[in-house]
């Protein structure tokens, strides 16, 4: 006697259906919790969003008769044994003005430290008008025990900021620093160390 085929039934055909699509749901989230963080931080300085400045590599072309007053605010994240402070903690600039404020760096531990500087603006709706043509928050500090460091910060505010009717009540805006402690790179342990007299057979 002959035996028929077996077939999926339609309830087995929809469980095997929706079992897939759950599996592609959960590759497509993993992918996008990877993709987030460098997505998240490519936003913000593209459009400025929560304070982030930005980057520019040149000056403006124009310069407004318009003033603003940037303040200068510097502070220390936990584990880091530095004092930070800016030179001066105001200074007030025409709209497409460069202007370079120095800030100084001292490391008050015994040892080298490692650390780096994040940033922002506030109000945060004026951080895509703000560029910085350099800044030693682009890079990491490494300061020896007892270093003392001048770093400087070159930027201005985008004389496009003129044209954007929500600004037009501004008149002050505060640029915020905050050091944190970056792990130095391992060293070799026996690094021009003396190695023992061998021992006698």
């Amino acid at each position: 006697m002959s035996r028929t085929p077996d077939h999926p039934t339609p309830k087995r055909a929809r469980d095997i259906a929706v079992a897939a699509a759950c599996g592609v749901f959960v590759a497509m989230m993993v992918g996008m919790a990877y993709a987030a963080v460098p997505f998240y931080n490519w936003f913000c300085r593209t459009t400025g969003f929560g304070g982030t400045t930005q980057v520019a590599t040149v000056a403006p072309a124009g310069l407004l008769d318009r003033k603003l007053t940037v303040r200068f605010d510097a502070n220390i994240g936990a584990g880091l044994p530095w004092r930070f402070e800016p030179e001066v903690n105001s200074i007030d600039v025409r709209i497409g003005e460069v202007a370079t404020v120095y800030f100084t760096i001292v490391n008050q531990s015994a040892r080298a430290t490692l650390g780096q500087a994040a940033y922002n603006v506030a109000p945060t709706t004026v951080g895509g008008y703000f560029s910085k043509i350099n800044c030693f928050c682009f890079t990491e500090q490494r300061l020896a025990p007892g270093e003392k460091r001048e770093m400087a910060v070159v930027f201005f505010v985008d004389p496009a900021l003129a044209k954007d009717s929500d600004q037009d009540d501004l008149n002050t805006i505060t640029l915020s620093y905050t050091f944190y402690p970056l792990r130095d790179p391992q060293r070799p342990v026996a690094d021009n160390a003396t190695l023992p007299a061998p021992g006698r057979l």
